[in-house]
């Protein structure tokens, strides 16, 4: 096989728009993992698997356009487990058969849980390779041999020059969030490990967007590939319900307290610029009967996914997260975001809010907005072309009854909103913002869960 060098560009791209796959049934998958899917009410694929599902099976090349959300992780897992369950062959020492490459930790432990869930009577065996923790358990379970490797790439390549894993018998790499790889600087570390690839492969290549770079990333992984695009033609933020709430720095609290009293916040990710008000957040909400846990770079990665897991599962209603601990966060049902401190950098406010109203389900933004982040909400508008309306629905928190009783002053009323000009182009904002035969190259051989396969 030679890696296709030509013929790729982000305005050429062959897009499939017909649907291939009505239901998983179709696909006739293996009875174990069709079993699995059954349980997990997976029966009806979302455009990115059925577009994208089909062609993986028969040992295409794929170029994915897709966001978060969408149900990729399925659309490449699938695929690698009809084919190494087919192949009933007994995991290599060191030598992965399938390597997926995620930017985070988060993103790569998420992906390891749904490989979990539709391979588990697959007898397939896998294994997580990230930072952050010790990597004793990750050798010993290269060394004991494993058919899938689901790694970041700064520990990848530490095991890779250390011997623990050789990618010299990869069949199938995937790459996942290539946007995301390139905007975090992992672009010199993605040649290193290309360029221990083997030539005969099959590469799935999943990004959000297809800016120049990413296609000429692509262009060295690829082969003929198939390309499906599935990007909403509206951007993400504009199907948020976004609100400002313009509050003193000292109501921040008691504000949050008097949102989370409302019984339509059923999963909320409130946001704040340190690790210190993290955790100050976390603990004043526990003191007020609200299950909740923070999560920030200070805390190990134990205790970060253990706080995921137990968010996912609704054990807690609330996580307090810092912007770098949130990275790569990627769970259906979080209903409202709520950023107790607005971001300094406008993009980081679309990432944030992005957390909810995922998979086409409907999502709350609230933001607070002291006089000191006059500033930055401007910025955030003229970044998202449209100014945030002011909430009307939840109120200025009672003062206490010492101050109450105190002589109103022009400082204990509710702050008037700053004036904002409406950013060139912005559009007016009303309530909503709404027996089968492969061959592989060179002859080698989420969760939303009504009827649909959110991987």
């Amino acid at each position: 096989m030679q890696t296709n060098r030509g013929g790729l560009n982000s305005s050429s791209l062959p897009f499939l728009e017909e649907i291939l796959l009505k239901t998983f049934a179709e696909l006739d998958l293996p009875k174990p993992i069709q079993r699995a899917l059954a349980e997990e009410n997976y029966e009806i694929p979302t455009p990115i698997q059925a577009q994208t599902i089909p062609a993986a099976i028969d040992g295409r090349d794929v170029l994915g356009c897709a966001q978060t959300g969408t149900g990729k992780t399925a659309a490449f897992a699938l695929p690698i487990l009809d084919y190494l369950y087919h192949q009933n062959r007994k995991p290599r020492k060191n030598h992965p058969s399938a390597l997926i490459l995620a930017p985070t930790r988060e993103l790569a432990i998420q992906i390891g849980s749904s490989l979990k869930t539709y391979g588990r009577y697959a007898g397939l065996k896998q294994t997580l390779v990230y930072g952050g923790v010790g990597q004793g358990n990750q050798v010993k379970a290269m060394d004991q041999g494993v058919h899938i490797l689901t790694a970041t790439p700064g520990r990848l390549l530490d095991l890779m020059n250390q011997g623990v894993i050789n990618l010299s018998q990869l069949e199938i790499f995937v790459l996942d969030e290539a946007d995301r790889m390139m905007d975090m600087g992992f672009l010199p570390d993605l040649k290193r490990i290309i360029s221990q690839l083997p030539q005969r492969r099959q590469s799935l290549f999943f990004s959000a967007t297809l800016a120049p770079n990413i296609v000429q990333l692509a262009k060295t992984l690829l082969h003929k590939p198939i390309s499906v695009n599935v990007t909403p033609e509206s951007r993400s933020v504009d199907r948020i319900q976004q609100r400002v709430l313009f509050v003193e720095k000292s109501d921040k609290q008691k504000t949050l307290e008097l949102i989370l009293q409302d019984g339509a916040v059923e999963r909320a990710i409130v946001f704040t610029r340190t690790k210190r008000m993290a955790n100050m957040v976390a603990t004043r909400l526990g003191r007020a009967g609200v299950k909740s846990a923070a999560i920030h770079g200070n805390k190990s990665q134990n205790a970060r996914q253990r706080a995921l897991d137990a968010f996912r599962k609704s054990h807690l209603r609330v996580l307090v997260a810092t912007d770098v601990a949130a990275r790569g966060i990627d769970i259906d049902g979080v209903t409202h975001v709520v950023n107790y401190d607005l971001p300094n950098e406008p993009e980081s406010y679309v990432h944030r809010i992005g957390r909810t109203g995922r998979a086409g389900a409907d999502g709350v933004a609230i933001s607070f907005c002291t006089s000191d982040d006059r500033s930055d909400l401007i910025a955030i508008e003229k970044l998202i072309e449209q100014n945030v309306p002011v909430d009307p629905e939840y109120p200025m928190p009672a003062r206490s009854a010492s101050t109450s009783n105190r002589k109103p002053s022009s400082g204990s009323r509710r702050r008037r909103p700053p004036q904002r000009s409406a950013p060139r182009g912005a559009k007016p904002s009303g309530g909503t913002n709404s027996g089968r035969s492969r061959q592989r190259r060179g002859g080698s051989g989420g969760s939303s869960r009504s009827n649909s396969g959110r991987g």
